[in-house]
């Protein structure tokens, strides 16, 4: 009788654990979650930094084809600005000129609220490259700095970094800088973009 007493003690001590295993864990808080996921996927002041680029601008590009002690090929071309997706990215849509042959291009930029971070990514004729960057507001609220890879057919190399700081807009002008982080010495800079908004939407 003893035995038997313990035999089942030990059975049902045994029995504890597994019941405890399989015990299904608590459903997950849905309204919390659901906060959650409105939160990451609504604009908010950081989209609202990016208002400033919407509107109509003329645009003078300049790029060091030869290197930074040549002289740079400088074109001239237009872009535009505009929301898109409820105002979650602004779209540019840029029209110009690139070593003699015409260049169009689409643009994407954004703020990702779950990286915390500015995100762009940019597409144009001249190449079937799509090039992504991202990164964040420096100079006190003066420049959007974003780094990126890209491939280069040039010279074949592939995914070197790419610096690209972006003014925001002040008394109607802006300038968009690229910097190649490979090219040895102080001085990266391969290309400058100046915008500046069309008279008729001063």
């Amino acid at each position: 009788m003893k035995t038997l007493i313990v035999l089942t003690a030990m059975l049902i001590a045994g029995t504890i654990p597994a019941a405890s295993q399989d015990t299904p864990p608590p459903p997950p808080d849905m309204e919390a979650m659901m906060q959650k996921m409105m939160e990451a996927g609504s604009p908010n002041q950081n989209h609202k930094l990016l208002d400033r680029y919407v509107g109509y601008w003329n645009t003078e590009s300049s790029f060091w084809m030869d290197g930074p002690d040549k002289p740079p090929v400088v074109n001239r071309g237009r872009g535009s600005f505009s929301w898109v997706l409820g105002g979650r990215f602004l779209r540019q849509d840029y029209q110009g000129s690139f070593m003699g042959s015409e260049m169009s291009g689409i643009g994407y930029y954004g703020y990702d609220n779950m990286q915390k971070k500015y995100v762009q990514i940019w597409m144009d004729n001249t190449s079937t490259a799509m090039y992504p960057a991202s990164g964040t507001l420096d100079d006190g609220g003066k420049t959007l700095t974003l780094t990126g890879p890209m491939d280069d057919p040039a010279t074949g190399e592939m995914g070197k970094t790419v610096r690209y700081v972006i003014g925001i807009p002040q008394n109607g002008r802006f300038v968009f800088e690229m910097y190649d982080m490979s090219i040895p010495g102080p001085n990266k800079k391969t290309g400058e973009i100046l915008y500046t908004l069309a008279p008729e939407h001063n």
